[in-house]
């Protein structure tokens, strides 16, 4: 008995092309992300994954990209903020020069500090979400589950699911990475990273 996890990032975002902290910055999809998400729908149109449901952030960028493929493999989709990115307070929208300049890089960031001196969530708070989304996910019904999301906070998933606090694995534009987990034991399976086989061709 196992539980399969798709865990994909959203498409190309207009912060994306701005340059800036996205984090809890609403942006939207870029018409470039729109065409990634539905150049995904349809490579699973044509190599069906089998999903029994979906669940996204409620971002925007997250869940326009869901509701593209959602709608296009006609799967059950249940937004949740759970799922949202990290919450880096005052750093979303802003450029990376004047967020250094406003909030420099500490030397020393305690894992129940804020992200920032004016706010944010802790590392402490994001794990502690993460478990929840996995809980979320682990009871919600299903045997292969879509996930859409963002790369940090997905990195924070698959964190807790590996006990790896060092991990990092890269998650392009509808990039995904594909998890197996037992449900008679502990063991957690890292089937592929950063998986994007309908932009293969693309230069």
């Amino acid at each position: 008995m196992t539980l399969e996890l798709t865990l994909l990032r959203h498409g190309r975002s207009r912060a994306d092309d701005e340059g800036v902290h996205e984090g809890r910055y609403d942006s939207p999809l870029t018409e470039v992300g729109r065409a990634q998400a539905l150049a995904l729908a349809r490579h699973w149109q044509a190599h069906p994954p089998g999903f029994d449901r979906a669940y996204c952030s409620t971002l925007a960028r997250a869940h326009s990209t869901a509701k593209l493929v959602c709608d296009a493999l006609a799967l059950p989709l249940t937004p949740s903020d759970l799922l949202r990115e990290w919450d880096n307070g005052p750093l979303a929208g802003l450029t990376r020069e004047v967020a250094l300049e406003k909030y420099p890089i500490p030397a020393f960031r305690h894992e129940l500090d804020a992200y920032t001196r004016d706010g944010g969530e802790s590392q402490a708070a994001i794990r502690a979400r993460a478990l929840q989304a996995l809980e979320l996910l682990w009871r919600g019904g299903g045997e292969r589950l879509l996930v859409v999301s963002h790369g940090g906070f997905l990195n924070s998933m698959l964190r807790e699911l590996t006990a790896s606090g060092r991990l990092w694995v890269p998650f392009g534009d509808t990039s995904f990475a594909t998890v197996r987990l037992s449900r008679v034991n502990q063991t957690v399976m890292v089937t592929g990273v950063n998986l994007r086989p309908h932009l293969e061709q693309t230069p």
